[in-house]
């Protein structure tokens, strides 16, 4: 006999079984069962050979889980084990489907984004909180000189700071070549294509200079720091530093937060040079102002601007060196975990040093500095 489900109507509609239900007959019955089109009231299994979970899973697709409960109790010709067993997978699929999609409404869009202000708040408490905590192991740190790690702060210094060198040079030398053609072809209109260097200085020593070094130690740095410290946690190394006795913060927060700190403002005053050098040569190849010319326009910069630019870069450092470290403490157990908190860390970083930035480019525009 093959397998068929057939729906009756003469009282109330009657689903009946027949044939075996078993993933050896699986294809057939796919090929050759028309779900029901009405609602169906109760079972009759009379004709029913076989009965697998396969099977089961089928009548539970066609018939409905919900359906299928609400009729196994009053089923004729099932026995109790394939009662059992039809209940089971009737129920493990209804945990399974998916809820019925609500109407969207403009209450959901403000519930969407209170749970985006909470998440960024509770951010906000966790980046602060292990600030203090870093900084107060830092502070214990220095009394006690044994447990200075230099040669881990070394380490760092070479890999944040000395190998990002060139990128960073190459980078600012190549905008500030772009901000001198941009700045002389404005100019130009009103005749005053010598102010381009002052164009130049300005912009580099105030703000390009420690913003794209501090966006690029954010993508370049915080990824790093993320993925190495992500990567100790899924291999359970940090669980076996703290089973040794020793501190995760202290041997390895503190020698890459203050090498950052160390090497940013390094890196930005090479790129407030790489920057103005890159205005240099636009100048002197294309606007016919000699290298004197725009040596002595330089000097006569404001040495607050240079300040201003230099002060901003351990704020920066620390902030980029807390973020990355903090993702990779928050790594879970798996790769793609590593993978989401690098990508987040980096746009933390990036996000917060240029906020900052805007937000001291106005507290100090309204200070007059």
């Amino acid at each position: 006999m093959s397998a068929a489900l057939t729906v009756t109507t003469d009282v109330q509609p009657c689903a009946c079984l027949r044939g075996p239900w078993t993933l050896a007959h699986y294809a057939e019955l796919v090929r050759t069962v028309v779900p029901p089109t009405a609602s169906v009231n109760s079972l009759d299994a009379s004709g029913l050979t076989a009965l697998d979970t396969a099977g089961a899973a089928l009548l539970v697709k066609l018939l409905g889980a919900a359906s299928l409960c609400r009729i196994l109790p009053d089923a004729t010709g099932l026995s109790a084990e394939r009662q059992a067993l039809l209940l089971a997978v009737a129920n493990a699929m209804a945990s399974r489907e998916p809820p019925p999609p609500a109407e969207s409404r403009w209450t959901d869009g403000l519930a969407r984004l209170g749970e985006r202000v909470l998440d960024v708040w509770r951010q906000l408490v966790l980046l602060l909180g292990f600030m203090g905590l870093t900084l107060s192991t830092l502070a214990v740190s220095i009394l006690k000189p044994r447990r200075w790690r230099i040669t881990a702060l070394v380490a760092q210094m070479h890999q944040c700071g000395l190998n990002a060198v060139p990128i960073v040079a190459l980078l600012t030398f190549l905008v500030g070549a772009v901000v001198a053609f941009l700045g002389a072809t404005v100019l130009a209109n009103f005749g005053a294509t010598i102010y381009t260097v002052d164009l130049v200085a300005y912009s580099f020593l105030r703000e390009f200079g420690v913003l794209l070094t501090a966006i690029l130690l954010a993508g370049r740095t915080a990824s790093a720091f993320t993925a190495q410290l992500g990567s100790m946690k899924v291999n359970e190394e940090l669980d076996a530093l703290r089973t040794q006795g020793l501190d995760p913060i202290e041997l390895l927060v503190l020698p890459r937060l203050l090498a950052l700190v160390l090497t940013l403002p390094l890196l930005t005053f090479i790129a407030m040079l790489s920057g103005m050098a890159g205005g240099a040569a636009v100048s002197l190849l294309s606007l016919d102002i000699s290298l004197a010319q725009y040596l002595a326009i330089v000097q006569l910069v404001p040495v607050q601007h240079f300040l201003v630019g230099m002060g901003k870069a351990p704020l920066f450092a620390l902030l980029i060196a807390l973020i990355g470290c903090l993702e990779g403490f928050k790594v879970g157990g798996s790769a793609q975990s590593v993978g989401e908190h690098t990508t987040s860390s980096v746009v933390q970083s990036i996000f917060v040093v240029i906020l900052l930035d805007a937000i001291a480019a106005l507290f100090l525009m309204e200070m007059d500095w």
